[in-house]
């Protein structure tokens, strides 16, 4: 399978489970699983026919580790801005996590804080280089540093995915730093 028809699968799955999968006819369970044959059956019928070998491989080889597999089933880690409950643990952040964005939304982001959007929650990244690719998707990349220790000290709960992405409510602005 070619890195490009890798990376159309990907977009194609994430699309539909995360946030449409209504759109090519297939349900979501309340943790947003899915069969693996429901989808690659929906997918057929809707024009992008994918096998069980070019699923398995976009699932192992995705380095964000966007998907998980268990069993027959299927579901995206998070990201999701359709209602699910990926019933994923509480757990304490290290002192500071961080966030890519691009310059564009800075101002509104340091008045507003970080906010969920169209998704449930807000994605942090356990490192600044994850951050930096984060922020690389919509332009020049800027790093905001999150005081993610004094906000689960001052009750803020966060989760961390399978794939090591840090998910919290919102960040309020004064646990953000830009660095100069």
């Amino acid at each position: 399978m070619d890195e490009r028809r890798t990376v159309k699968v990907s977009k194609y799955l994430s699309k539909h489970l995360r946030h449409e999968p209504d759109r090519i006819g297939i349900s979501l369970d309340p943790h947003g699983w899915v069969s693996v044959d429901e989808l690659l059956r929906a997918c057929a019928q809707h024009g992008f026919p994918i096998t069980r070998g070019e699923l398995d491989h976009v699932v192992a080889a995705n380095d964000k580790r966007r998907f998980a597999v268990e069993g027959e089933r299927i579901r995206a880690n998070q990201g999701h801005s359709v209602t699910v409950d990926l019933d994923l643990p509480r757990a304490e952040p290290p002192a500071y996590l961080y966030h890519g964005t691009v310059a564009r939304v800075l101002d509104a982001v340091l008045v507003e804080g970080l906010r969920p959007m169209d998704r449930h929650h807000v994605h942090l990244s356990a490192d600044r280089e994850t951050a930096v690719r984060v922020g690389a998707r919509r332009g020049a990349p800027i790093v905001l540093d999150v005081d993610a220790g004094a906000m689960h000290r001052a009750g803020h709960l966060f989760h961390v995915s399978v794939n090591g992405v840090w998910l919290t409510d919102a960040v309020p602005p004064p646990y953000l730093r830009l660095r100069e």
